[in-house]
């Protein structure tokens, strides 16, 4: 007697329309979801269903329902099903600006464990992820962003070291390199804009911005990319607008920034924004982006 065929689980990711300096996803996966990998901005999130297992600074963290993910600008995590049922989450990615926007010089909060039962961080969360069929109205948006920003803040206690930097230079390479996005900036132009020697300006930058100027430069040049991608562009073309050498170039950065080579991150993010893809239409099967 044979034994009925079992439809292999369905994976999928949706976004939803981005936002300045923000962009929020909702997925769901089975076993391995993605590898090894990193952003420059916050990745705060809740999920929704089953069990997210994760590896982050060196230990594993499993978050449930109800709780909530709060993953360091730079901090290296991959992401997987901490059972056979799989798992259900959203995410919004927070570029550390906007937090800076509201802390305004203060050192970036840090999150111990990224993982938190905290009530106010939970409500600032879902305040950003509920409507991610709609986009907020700006005061609704700035509102959110202030609120998560603060939260995050209280919520790091002690944790946050005194600053012990220049917030106004570091800003200033911050705006510098954003409006030269698409080219390769020298260290000599970025000291003449910030008036501070390299090492100064590294551990500045870092300290109100959560990673390295060359690091902050590579990722919107990677921006870029990923915009072009979009509108239809080769790898090649991409590759050489935002100042990669080449194609490969750009692709060993873009799979160890995002843990998927483009091709596949473009099959991904081209399968529909803000509804949740029916059964039948399997948006991406393999490593996700979040």
């Amino acid at each position: 007697m044979s034994r009925p065929l079992v439809p292999a689980p369905v994976d999928w990711v949706r976004h939803a329309e981005p936002i300045d300096g923000m962009k929020r996803i909702e997925a769901r996966f089975h076993g391995k979801a993605y590898a090894m990998h990193r952003h420059d901005t916050y990745a705060v999130g809740s999920t929704l269903a089953g069990v997210q297992s994760f590896n982050y600074r060196r230990t594993r963290r499993d978050s449930l329902p109800g709780h909530t993910m709060v993953l360091h600008p730079d901090e290296p995590h991959d992401g997987q099903a901490g059972t056979k049922e799989g798992f259900e989450y959203r995410m919004v990615y927070v570029e550390p600006s906007l937090i800076q926007a509201v802390l305004r010089g203060r050192a970036l909060p840090f999150i111990e464990g990224g993982v938190t039962t905290d009530p106010r961080l939970a409500m600032a969360t879902q305040n950003l992820l509920w409507h991610m069929d709609t986009r907020p109205e700006p005061l609704e948006h700035s509102n959110a962003i202030a609120e998560l920003a603060l939260a995050m803040e209280s919520g790091a206690g002690d944790s946050v070291p005194r600053p012990k930097g220049d917030f106004l230079a570091a800003q200033r390479a911050y705006d510098y390199l954003h409006a030269n996005q698409a080219q390769v900036v020298a260290l000599d132009e970025l000291k003449a804009a910030t008036g501070l020697d390299r090492w100064s300006l590294s551990h500045d930058f870092r300290l109100f911005y959560g990673t390295s100027p060359y690091r902050f430069q590579t990722m919107r040049r990677l921006d870029v990319v990923r915009c072009m991608l979009m509108g239809g562009a080769s790898l090649a073309d991409a590759a050489a607008t935002a100042g990669f050498a080449d194609q490969s170039h750009m692709t060993r950065h873009f799979t160890k920034t995002f843990g998927l080579t483009p091709g596949r991150w473009l099959r991904m993010a081209s399968g529909g924004r803000a509804a949740k893809p029916p059964a039948t239409n399997v948006q991406y099967t393999g490593q996700s982006a979040a």
